[in-house]
């Protein structure tokens, strides 16, 4: 307030400071000072969970079944009804901080006691976890219109936090008909909340091309760069104008979602695992990039490539992929690492992993675990022996000290490219087969 005080602006905008600055719209209102734009009644119908859900019903779109809960009891009952899986975290939070997919009610236990303090006032959301795929767009409303620069297609499945995914733009993989109810949902709460500006939101689509909303951020996004350099139009700046008054139809804007560019854009996150001790490299609902980087091309592949080795991935066409797989993803897995193996890469793995891959005509060398006492998986990666390190774990499994968490680590250290998403190691396949083959298997 000093600074108000100081400056005395006409008033403040919340909606561009992300979201610490949002959490700051509703005490700076309480003190007098204007906020422009994006509202603080607006700003609660889209971050309180009971006034976003009445807003939901009221406009009768789809979101994941779920409740916040103020006490461990409550949490149980409430993933007993929804059923398991389901995503925890806790309300107001900042890049999906403390957010976590767990399977049973042992796991929900252990992080209800353990990752949050939960009480009347810091409530957690217990939330159904949908497998399907997810999107997100950056849009702008003035009140009566809306305008949406651009849809981005996540390449990894929900369950990965949206910072840490590759996005793509224009989408590569869903209908037309899903697209359109993105566009509808999106216009349809705009105006509902209240927006006056910026606003992100983000969405799964499930396997029967249902539509679900997974959250809506009433103020700008981190992707509002990558969506603006690539569709040309400047977010930043039409939002700003409509926050000051000037409508969509006044800056010239007429239509809801402009015609999508022919080119290929793709945003790559960047990891700063190496400077960061402690930090697992295992990609979560929780962020943990650093960064991000840019890559367009008129073939996707190729997009990949520039924004993959922009991002600090050191792609090679050859030598060894070390695998450690969950038993849950094993036959997702195989169709991906026979394409590893045809492009002539040396398989190597873990023995239940290896021998899966054996039963299904894969030639592979069985590695002893850590847990057993050798330390030939670590040789082997600090000597330079292995190109790739592909590592999934179960869903609750989150013991710092596993041999999944060393290995990881170790990859870390010595700078070898490291997948824990099967859907990443797919988009990678594709840029190592264009490489290698010339040919392409991602839809163009």
């Amino acid at each position: 307030m000093n600074i108000i005080e100081l400056e005395k602006p006409e008033g403040i905008v919340a909606s561009l400071g992300g979201q610490t600055a949002i959490n700051l719209a509703e005490p700076l209102a309480k003190l007098g000072v204007k906020i422009i734009g994006t509202g603080v009644d607006a700003i609660e119908k889209a971050e309180n969970r009971d006034a976003f859900e009445r807003v939901m019903k009221k406009l009768k779109l789809l979101q994941p079944r779920g409740e916040a809960v103020t006490n461990i009891e409550d949490g149980i009952k409430v993933a007993k009804e929804i059923g398991y899986p389901v995503l925890v975290r806790p309300s107001y939070v900042l890049g999906g901080r403390a957010m976590q997919i767990v399977g049973n009610q042992k796991a929900l236990e252990k992080y209800l006691k353990t990752a949050v303090e939960i009480n009347k006032k810091q409530p957690v959301l217990v939330d159904k976890y949908i497998v399907g795929k997810e999107l997100e767009v950056d849009a702008v409303c003035d009140g009566k219109d809306v305008f949406v620069a651009g849809i981005m297609e996540h390449v990894e499945k929900t369950g990965i936090h949206s910072g840490d995914s590759i996005s793509i733009y224009p989408t590569f993989s869903v209908s037309k008909e899903a697209k359109q109810k993105i566009l509808d949902y999106t216009v349809k709460l705009g105006l509902g909340i209240g927006i006056v500006g910026l606003y992100n939101i983000q969405f799964i689509v499930d396997k029967k091309e249902d539509v679900y909303v997974i959250e809506v951020n009433p103020r700008s996004s981190r992707t509002v760069p990558f969506i603006s350099k690539s569709t040309g139009y400047s977010l930043a700046d039409i939002g700003t104008l409509v926050m000051l008054g000037k409508s969509l139809k006044e800056q010239g804007i007429n239509e809801v979602y402009p015609k999508e560019k022919e080119k290929w854009y793709v945003k790559a996150p960047a990891f700063s695992f190496s400077k960061l001790n402690g930090l697992d490299a295992y990609l979560s609902p929780e962020m943990k990039s650093t960064g991000e980087a840019i890559g367009y091309d008129k073939k996707l592949t190729r997009a990949l490539y520039k924004a993959l080795q922009s991002s600090g991935m050191h792609l090679v066409n050859y030598g060894t992929i070390f695998l450690t797989i969950a038993d849950k993803d094993k036959e997702e897995a195989l169709p991906l690492v026979r394409r590893f193996y045809n492009l002539g890469f040396n398989i190597e793995a873990t023995e239940g992993t290896a021998i899966y891959l054996k039963e299904h005509g894969i030639r592979t060398r069985i590695k002893k675990k850590i847990s057993e006492g050798s330390q030939d998986i670590l040789e082997s990666m600090r000597k330079g022996y292995v190109n790739y390190v592909i590592n999934t774990r179960k869903m609750d499994s989150i013991d710092e000290q596993t041999d999944g968490a060393l290995i990881r680590r170790c990859a870390v250290e010595n700078n070898i490219p490291i997948f824990t998403a099967l859907d990443t190691v797919r988009a990678v396949l594709d840029v190592l087969e264009e490489i290698t083959l010339g040919i392409s298997t991602i839809d163009e």
